[in-house]
Order: C-alpha cells, then structure tokens, then sequence
C-alpha cells in the first residue's frame, strides 16, 4: 500500500511540474508570401514553399530588416512565445516571417497559424532544408538588419515581450 501510495504521489508531482501548452487564440490567417521582401538577384540557394502553396522563396533571398522565427507546430515553447510575436506584428514596424520545419505536413502547419493567431507569411521546410543554416531545434529567431545580413540569431524560446522587443532595439535600432 505506501509503494502505491508513494507512486501515485510522485505521478502527481513529476505531471504538475510540467509547462502548460498555451490555448489557441483562432483569426490567424495563411498570409501570401509575396509580401516578404527579397533580392531578385539571388537566384541559387535554399528554395522554401509558401503555406499558400503558391509561390516558393529562397531563403539566401529574404531582405531585410526582419525577423526570421523557426517554429513547429508540435513544439510547445514555440506556441509559448506567440503571443510575444502577434504583439510585434501589431506594431506593424518590420517584417515578420514564419519557417515551420518539421512537420508532418502543410495541413497541419496551416492550422497552427490559424489557432495561434498568426498573421503573418509563413515558409514550410518541407524536407529539413534549413537544417544547415539554422542549426537543430526550435524556436530559433534571426533578426536580419537592412542588408540582409543576420545581426543576431535568438536560439531557445522567448520569456517575455519586453525580451523580444529589446533585442530587436538591441540588434536592429527598432523601439516600440
């Protein structure tokens, strides 16, 4: 009887320690990628499709200011930190791009952006092409400065807005 009471008392405690998936918040929308700006004299590199499944993108391409977030859909941190980056695209100061790598399929990638409210053009990394420049593991956040460059590469979640917007301030002389 104390051996299942005992295990019955640790299962209650390892599950309580546990991070809570943050609840959908709906009205995000599968965005055109035509609004992501690039340099149309890059012609070689990392090809990605759009969500829309209109258009694909090189990734060598993207221009900047913007910032770059690497996400899945099966990856609680990444849903964790969405809040932080709906609030930067309501500032509506710097573009924002999505990569959802690792996943399943472009269904499911498209229903992550609608339940967490994203509004904002998202990339599929159908076969883990990105691997090479982003490294392992998500969220990963690049923030790329006026040339295209990347100023500073975020790997690990977001805690706050006020950590998001200050590294943008920091990397990229964006305030809000």
């Amino acid at each position: 009887m104390k051996l299942i009471s005992a295990l019955l008392i640790s299962t209650l405690l390892l599950t309580s320690c546990g991070t809570p998936v943050p609840k959908s918040v709906g009205n995000g929308q599968v965005i055109s990628c035509s609004q992501i700006p690039t340099d149309s004299s890059k012609t070689t590199g990392t090809s990605l499709t759009c969500l829309d499944g209109k258009s694909e993108i090189l990734l060598e391409s993207i221009k900047g200011p913007a910032v770059i977030n690497v996400w899945g859909s099966w990856c609680i941190p990444c849903r964790q930190e969405m809040p932080f980056f709906r609030a930067l695209a309501a500032k509506n100061k710097i573009a924002i791009i999505g990569i959802d790598v690792e996943e399943a399929n472009m269904k499911s990638a498209r229903k992550f952006v609608v339940e967490q409210g994203m509004t904002w053009p998202n990339l599929y990394d159908k076969d883990g092409s990105t691997k090479s420049s982003f490294g392992m593991g998500v969220p990963v956040t690049w923030f790329l400065n006026s040339n295209g460059e990347v100023a500073y590469k975020h790997v690990g979640v977001f805690k706050s807005e006020a950590q998001l917007f200050s590294e943008l301030k920091k990397h990229l002389g964006i305030s809000l």
